[in-house]
């Protein structure tokens, strides 16, 4: 005769295993379809993308200087059906974008305080914030090999630019856009002259005051 109490137990075993082999299926109360996000790149042909470091000129702040704007992959995008080539950059992560403008031929990439990986450019317009202003932007590589490799075709998108306003007779306010660049880069340069006469300025009086100390000693 079994003895009640191993009946017991291997009743409780098998319940054991009906209940670890349970798996229920809950449906779900709400559905949620899939939505298709746009980027707005549909229609653009990506010529060029590379990772770099992003920065503006703030020349509102007192005194002027160079703030960060984003780490991420610049690209170079030309729309199919205008013709027409932007830089766009997005911030890593957040996809946030932190530069947005059109490519004209009057853009010129600068070298940026010596550096072979770094080159700093004007825009009238730059729509990273929504709303269009100029800016002083500068980029910065991990290497000099990748900054050549953007700044050549960088310059190739300005000839395909070029070529395309000579082909619609656009001339006028190409030489409009060249003089509002002009102007732009006089102030920013004028700027920065400011910033560096204001630092030696800053450290001729330190040098007399230590005189002075030094004279009280």
């Amino acid at each position: 005769m079994a003895d009640p109490k191993d009946q017991e137990d291997h009743e409780t075993a098998v319940d054991g295993t009906e209940d670890s082999n349970h798996d229920p299926q809950f449906e779900p109360i709400v559905s949620l379809p899939e939505q298709d996000v746009k980027t707005l790149e549909e229609d653009e042909e990506e010529l060029f993308k590379m990772r770099a470091k992003l920065y503006r000129f703030a020349s509102e702040n007192d005194p002027p200087e160079w703030k960060e704007r984003g780490t991420g992959d610049v690209k170079l995008l030309k729309h199919r059906e205008k013709g027409t080539i932007r830089l766009l950059m997005r911030r890593d992560r957040t996809l946030k974008i932190c530069a947005n403008h059109n490519i004209v031929p009057m853009m010129e990439l600068k070298p940026n305080a010596g550096s072979d990986r770094a080159w700093v450019w004007n825009t009238l317009a730059d729509y990273a914030d929504e709303s269009p202003k100029p800016e002083l932007l500068a980029i910065r590589f991990l290497n000099a090999e990748n900054a050549q490799k953007f700044k050549v075709k960088f310059d190739e998108c300005k000839e395909e630019v070029k070529k395309s306003q000579e082909g619609t007779g656009d001339t006028d306010s190409a030489d409009k856009v060249a003089e509002k660049l002009d102007e732009l880069s006089v102030k920013d340069k004028g700027s920065e002259e400011k910033k560096e006469e204001d630092k030696k300025t800053e450290k001729k009086e330190d040098e007399k005051k230590e005189v002075k100390a030094e004279e009280k000693n």
